[in-house]
């Protein structure tokens, strides 16, 4: 059975912390290096239901996409949510790890994850990463949809392939649009639309898509535009992470059981739909 320390290591091999961004919080947020670990969950937000499945389950280790504190804390008193978190987390004896933009930049990484989940073969990242010299690594990724779908079969293609949310998929652009080249980024992605632009693919998928940023976008080129949750765009690299880390645990003769939690941790719980006017 591997210590906190090897598990550690070896998710740092696929996911090095190097490779976050600067204002980031990777890493090991709680747990004993020295404890033995028998069981890993992962998940994408480290909130008190996952930790609550974790205890359930009999975890070790909870490895998550979203930091606990990224901002910082002078105090992890369990008078607030997060300190609850930390409490339960270090009174069950589980730990915490994090791999979040390092876990975005990989190869494969988050995007990868998310391309698979609706068809896309990747052909490279949207914004390469200049570090990396074979131009694999980076911000999002650009896929090939075989054969061309319309932009209403592409949609309901994405709704099909990613968990299901309250807010389902919104679509911005011609439905009979043919798409065959398209852009991918999980999680916040209208940092990146001049990029998209550049890139001259059909259409992108992403999340948290605000108003001003997806109006001008729309005004700029005809790229079609696809808004899933936050949480759903970003919740099949858990599958990719645990390959990685069933692949690293049979290298070195581990025996360690893992997890990918289905809770659905998306903060939006309910939809009403709209009439539109006759």
């Amino acid at each position: 059975m591997p210590k906190l320390s090897d598990v550690i290591a070896a998710l740092e091999e696929v996911y090095p912390p190097q490779w976050a961004e600067s204002w980031d919080a990777v890493g090991l947020v709680c747990g004993d290096p020295q404890a033995e670990v028998a069981r890993v969950l992962l998940a994408v937000d480290p909130v008190q239901a996952v930790v609550d499945e974790a205890v359930a389950w009999g975890a070790d280790l909870v490895v998550t996409h979203h930091p606990l504190y990224l901002r910082g804390t002078t105090s992890v008193a369990a008078t607030t949510f997060k300190g609850r978190v930390v409490h339960t987390l270090i009174t069950n004896g589980i730990a915490l790890h994090v791999a979040h933009t390092n876990a975005d930049h990989a190869d494969p990484g988050v995007s990868d994850a998310l391309a698979e989940a609706v068809g896309l073969e990747v052909t490279g990242p949207l914004v390469p990463d200049p570090t990396d010299p074979l131009g694999r690594r980076g911000s999002g990724r650009i896929g090939l949809l075989e054969p061309p779908l319309t932009l209403t079969a592409f949609a309901a293609r994405v709704a099909e392939g990613l968990p299901a949310t309250a807010a389902g998929v919104r679509v911005s652009g011609d439905p009979d649009r043919l798409v065959s080249r398209v852009a991918v980024c999980g999680g916040s992605g209208d940092s990146f639309l001049a990029d998209v632009r550049a890139a001259g693919v059909d259409a992108y998928l992403t999340a948290d898509l605000r108003h001003h940023p997806a109006s001008e976008a729309s005004e700029a080129a005809p790229v079609a535009l696809l808004d899933a949750a936050h949480w759903a765009t970003e919740w099949p690299w858990l599958t990719l992470a645990e390959r990685a880390l069933r692949a690293a645990a049979a290298e070195r003769g581990w025996t360690v059981e893992t997890k990918v939690s289905h809770l659905v941790t998306d903060p939006w719980t309910a939809h009403a739909p709209m009439s539109f006017p006759a």
